[in-house]
């Protein structure tokens, strides 16, 4: 009887360690149930935008884009600034491109985005990086961006991968931005997405993609990199240099996100449903000059809604506010069915600590629950987007496969309502430990973490007691000690060798 009772311990250890036939929680799970907004409401907010943008219109309209502007039915007021109809802009919304992918190099790490289909990846532009052996922040390097890049790569639930830091001892943009796509192209086959100092940096880069992707123009036939561009600067108006980067990408094929961040009480007004009207009127401007440029062109969605304290004009990444703020946007943008990004789970914490986990927990749930299709700044942020941490990277990965299992929810079927299983295990055993509806449920239901424990204090203590900080810490190392891709061939590198200077 004993010999049985371990025999059958070894066999659930075993199945244990081999892992779930299948995910409990995988990415792309479906939103949506969260919704801040009301209809009225959000048609309240919408017909909001389209008053501004018939009525005070966008100012600092650059002189390419005006022209194109006008001929799509925009109006020039006489005094600077484009004033859009209303059907000017619905036909924009019709015309946009609903669903498309966000191509990897390895086909099999492509994602469709559109609907509510909700995907964690990452964005930013960390000037400083929390140090793995010092646990101190410092500038962050070219070096930073490699190990982070290769350490994403590993991880499940980061689906598409933006550089997270800024290499800050690489002084010579052109460098940065060539250096940056390069440290994707080496260490990643996922989604990768940049940005262009200058509209002059996308050709010569575009040439180092088309070398990775097999020769001239094979990069625009599928493009695995997508541009993170700001082409609207609050309040509303243009930004001639992002305009100019805009019209590259599209020449280029290089679909894009473009992103409005005005702030709360700074750039827009400190009413949430002001702001909403405001950020969502800028955003609307860029997809009404997108489709100015080239109809149905990709473009994600995405309107940031970015929160400061108005007490001392800090930035604050993890409030309730932001939480609030970035479902109703994405809400909002899947009302009118267009692609969704916004930015959540970017804590103001500096440590691995408790604020840090509630501000995550709580702004990335809001946000995927409510549909957002892509969810910036959800990996590795910290210190309101100033820093950049790997042990965040790899706990936020955990973070987010307990979000999905949420948002999986209950399946209901006569299975797993269970009555005859209830009913012989009331009769028979008097529990269910062992039983084979447990076991298939087991691994089918569940989510087991890595990183979170669960022993009892005294178990725990046995083990060296070790924080959340130390246990991600250790993971992390593993995983840049042992993960050293390189996506490129011999060839390959050469190319780009000869051409631009990888340093």
């Amino acid at each position: 009887m004993q010999r049985g009772k371990r025999t059958g311990r070894r066999e659930r250890l075993a199945i244990r360690s081999a892992g779930p036939e299948r995910d409990p929680c995988p990415p792309g799970q479906t939103g949506g149930s969260y919704k801040p907004l009301s209809e009225s409401e959000m048609r309240r907010i919408h017909d909001t935008a389209l008053d501004l943008l018939e009525k005070l219109g966008m100012g600092e309209v650059p002189p390419r884009l005006l022209a194109d502007l006008l001929a799509v039915g925009a109006a020039d007021n006489g005094s600077g600034r484009v004033l859009f109809p209303p059907d000017l802009v619905e036909s924009a919304v019709d015309q946009a491109a609903k669903t498309f992918f966000l191509h990897g190099r390895d086909p099999g790490r492509s994602i469709q985005i559109g609907g509510n289909n909700v995907y964690f990846g990452t964005g930013g532009a960390a000037v400083q990086t929390l140090d793995l052996d010092t646990g101190v922040y410092r500038p962050s390097t070219l070096a930073d961006l490699h190990d982070f890049a290769r350490l994403q790569d590993t991880l499940a639930n980061v689906s598409w991968f933006t550089r997270c830091c800024v290499a800050t001892d690489v002084p010579d943009s052109f460098d940065l931005d060539v250096n940056t796509v390069y440290a994707l192209l080496k260490n990643t086959t996922k989604p990768t997405a940049t940005s262009f100092t200058r509209a002059e940096h996308v050709a010569p880069i575009v040439e180092m993609l088309d070398i990775a992707a097999g020769g001239p123009e094979e990069f625009s036939r599928r493009p695995f990199m997508k541009a993170h561009v700001s082409p609207v600067i609050s309040p509303m108006r243009y930004g001639n240099d992002a305009v100019d980067v805009v019209y590259e990408c599209i020449r280029h094929s290089i679909p894009m996100s473009c992103i409005t961040a005005a702030q709360a009480g700074a750039t827009a007004p400190a009413t949430l449903a002001g702001f909403l009207a405001q950020s969502h009127a800028e955003t609307l401007a860029s997809l009404v000059m997108v489709n100015a440029i080239h109809p149905g062109f990709p473009m994600v969605f995405s309107n940031w809604p970015l929160v400061i304290d108005l007490r001392t004009g800090a930035f604050s990444g993890g409030s309730g506010e932001t939480a609030l703020l970035n479902a109703a946007s994405a809400q909002l943008s899947n009302w009118l069915g267009l692609p969704s990004g916004v930015a959540c789970s970017m804590t103001d914490a500096k440590a691995i600590d408790a604020q840090y986990g509630m501000e995550k927990g709580l702004t990335s749930m809001a946000a995927a629950l409510a549909g957002g299709n892509l969810i910036y700044e959800s990996s590795g942020m910290t210190a309101s987007l100033l820093g950049a941490s790997f042990e965040a990277f790899v706990l936020d990965d955990e973070m987010h496969s307990n979000t999905y299992r949420a948002m999986r929810g209950i399946e209901v079927t006569e299975d797993n309502l269970a009555f005859e299983t209830i009913c012989d295990t009331v009769l028979g055993a008097g529990h269910f430990l062992g039983s084979q509806h447990t076991y298939a449920a087991m691994e089918r239901d569940y989510f087991y973490p890595m990183l979170a424990d669960r022993d009892e204090p005294h178990t725990w203590a046995e083990k060296g007691a070790q924080d959340a900080w130390s246990r991600a810490r250790s993971n992390a190392q593993a995983i840049l000690r042992n993960h050293q891709p390189n996506y490129l061939t011999g060839a390959q590198d050469n190319a780009i060798r000869k051409r631009f200077n990888i340093l």
